[in-house]
């Protein structure tokens, strides 16, 4: 199958750490620097259709704006899809069960508020062992959830996670058959987890509901982490066979979103505008490679 003509300025988005300025993942608040307003004139500016935004930020940009004025500002600026991060422990047991229920019901309530297209969930990255008939059960419960305030849970496959691989990844969203479930396949993680492009291809249709790009080193400069959230680059400008990657997706039939996600020291030093530029400007010229 051909990839399908991509229009960048109806179908990218930009994910949260991608436009959020100085701020680490792994910082005890997540909430960015930036004003919201300049952010969202930067994203549309540059080109893009959506932005994402970690609980933390929402936390902090409903304490200063009401939820009218944000929403009334993301679509006067054609920003019409939004997405929310990050759910962890969404599967396990004991306190951190119960913090991730917290987080479970914020993030929920956010994606309600602001008609978020999907919360991204993610696996554990504790080493634990977890049955897979009580992922699935918990998963199709989330996704229960997320259907009833109009949105769609989407699990990122992280390589060092118990969910780091297309067939386990497959089985979860499969199992529990949600309309709105399904994996968010990050360009990144596919490389650098050694996930064959041909493994790819052959995923059944509908598995995937979100795409993630970026770009970087081919081979690894440091530990994965660092790497992870301090080496990417903007998509074609780094090592990356990122239209490999875009041609394998094509191949499931695939028709949805594709956010760009680059979390790098670089970017992280960049004027908002700049970085939401370079970031839309990568994609756009990949993706009409591409199609």
């Amino acid at each position: 199958m051909t990839a399908n003509p991509l229009n960048a300025r109806e179908r990218v988005i930009c994910t949260y750490f991608t436009h959020a300025g100085d701020i680490s993942p792994f910082a005890a608040n997540t909430a960015s620097p930036i004003d919201f307003h300049r952010r969202a004139e930067a994203c549309a500016e540059a080109g893009f259709c959506g932005m994402g935004f970690s609980l933390d930020d929402i936390h902090r940009i409903l304490g200063r704006v009401s939820i009218a004025e944000f929403n009334a500002t993301l679509d006067r600026l054609g920003l019409i899809h939004r997405e929310l991060e990050v759910l962890a422990d969404w599967f396990v047991d004991g306190e951190r069960r119960r913090d991730s229920d917290q987080q479970r019901q914020q993030l929920l309530r956010a994606a309600a508020d602001i008609g978020a297209r999907h919360i991204k969930v993610v696996g554990d990255v504790t080493g634990a062992i977890h049955p897979m008939p009580r992922i699935i059960d918990e998963f199709g419960q989330l996704c229960t959830e997320a259907a009833a305030v109009g949105s769609a849970i989407t699990i990122e496959l992280y390589p060092t996670s118990n969910l780091a691989d297309l067939q386990t990844g497959a089985t979860v969203v499969q199992g529990a058959n949600c309309a709105n479930g399904g994996l968010l396949l990050d360009v990144w993680h596919m490389l650098r987890g050694n996930i064959s492009l041909a493994a790819i291809a052959s995923l059944d249709e509908g598995v995937i509901n979100h795409i993630e790009l970026d770009d970087g080193p081919l081979l690894p400069m440091a530990n994965y982490a660092t790497d992870t959230i301090s080496k990417r680059c903007a998509p074609g400008e780094g090592e990356m066979p990122v239209q490999n990657f875009l041609a394998a997706v094509a191949a499931t039939g695939y028709q949805g979103l594709y956010g760009v996600e680059i979390l790098s020291d670089a970017f992280r030093q960049m004027a908002v505008e700049e970085a939401a530029t370079r970031a839309f400007d990568g994609t756009r010229r990949v993706l009409e490679k591409t199609a």
